[in-house]
């Protein structure tokens, strides 16, 4: 380092790291196996961000609980070779780089007391344990300087905002990245020792291995398919003609989903997309030769019956608490028994995360609030219309 200038060579960095560092979107989240570098990684990313803002900007680490807020602060200084390089103030945990500029670590224990700065950028350490308020105060911080932030941390179940955070990073929700990086991603760049990986399987409770080291959400009961029964169901598109298609009809925002099945309920065809009614028409027109059975609820009446006049084997469908219970219930009789099939996407990530709770008037089947579950009802209905197909002697499962 010279007066007047910082010389910076980035350290060395495994390539999911890098991927993770460099990626160009606003918001990266990251779920991911403990000890494989994710926080080492992530303090020269935030210390890259410090070296491009002015005197008195500022970048965040944002940490669950003081402790491990401290425990950053501590490794980011011993990180740097050139100890008198920082101006350190132990007691607030910030250090101002020579340009002015300070890395400030937090904790987020009192979300309050993260409103009123402006945050250039910000790494928020194991989000999936920190209170959701902590992120909207965070949010609000990074709003003046259009800041980026990066989500790390450790899986803890399916039921906490982190974890949806996650899945809608994964369904491609603009401007924002998933990742995923497991202990054997970390093994194979010799980071970890594939035998105490294994030990640790042999030692902890399987859905604690898990999430400790695949960074797999464990099954909590509100999923109504279980997720390892979804992820078994995973395969590439069938090649074969359809014998049936569930079309779920797009509601304000949602989407219009249509899932195809062929007779041996393996998914053959799939579209997601957003129209308008003439033209979401024409495309259920098109549709290969085979029967339909289609939402018809609300808005989707009118549609349904200028689809029925000018084709046959159509369908109406109503959804009520009551009938949804009982097709959701039979799509998850048949993926628990592997009798169907669908592409990994967004059918696999809706079913992964929709959701079941009981009310004074039944059981209620959805999307957590703000997400989709198009995909879910579409196949839904594509597996009641199968099943009452074969009810009919008109094909069998395989």
């Amino acid at each position: 380092m010279s007066k007047g200038k910082i010389t910076y060579t980035r350290p060395f960095l495994y390539p999911y790291q890098k991927d993770i560092l460099d990626a160009p979107e606003r918001y990266t989240v990251t779920e991911a196996a403990t000890k494989i570098g994710k926080t080492a990684s992530h303090i020269i990313w935030l210390f890259e961000q410090a070296l491009q803002i002015k005197e008195n900007q500022s970048v965040w680490w944002v940490a669950p609980i003081y402790g491990q807020a401290e425990i950053a602060y501590k490794r980011m200084k011993a990180q740097i070779t050139d100890r008198n390089f920082f101006r350190a103030n132990d007691t607030k945990l910030t250090l101002t780089l020579p340009t002015g500029a300070i890395i400030a670590f937090k904790s987020a224990e009192r979300p309050d007391s993260l409103y009123g700065d402006d945050v250039y950028a910000a790494v928020f350490d194991e989000f999936t344990r920190a209170r959701e308020e902590a992120w909207h105060a965070l949010r609000s911080t990074l709003t003046a300087t259009n800041g980026r932030c990066k989500f790390i941390g450790n899986v803890k179940g399916t039921k906490n905002w982190g974890y949806k955070l996650a899945m809608k990073a994964k369904t491609g929700e603009p401007n924002h990245r998933y990742f995923k990086v497991t202990a054997y991603d970390a093994a194979k760049e010799g980071l970890l020792d594939i035998e105490e990986i294994e030990q640790a399987k042999r030692d902890l409770p399987e859905n604690v291995f898990r999430e400790l080291y695949l960074a797999e959400a464990a099954e909590d009961g509100a999923n109504p398919f279980g997720l390892r029964h979804i992820q078994q169901c995973v395969y590439d598109l069938s090649i074969s003609h359809p014998v049936c298609f569930g079309i779920d009809l797009a509601k304000s925002t949602d989407y219009t989903a249509i899932v195809g099945l062929d007779r041996n309920g393996n998914t053959c065809y799939f579209d997601r997309f957003q129209k308008d009614w003439r033209q979401t028409i024409d495309t259920i027109l098109n549709l290969p030769d085979a029967p339909i059975k289609i939402d018809s609820t609300g808005v989707g009446d009118p549609i349904v019956e200028e689809v029925q006049r000018k084709r046959q084997g159509v369908t109406a469908f109503k959804f009520t608490q009551y009938s949804k219970q009982q097709i959701m219930e039979g799509l998850a009789l048949a993926i628990q028994q592997r009798r169907i099939t669908y592409p990994p996407g967004p059918i696999q990530n809706e079913l992964e995360m929709f959701e079941f709770e009981y009310t004074r008037t039944g059981v209620r089947y959805t999307a957590p609030a703000g997400y989709h579950d198009d995909c879910v009802c579409a196949l839904a209905l594509a597996v009641d219309h199968h099943k009452e197909s074969i009810t009919m002697g008109a094909y069998s499962w395989a």
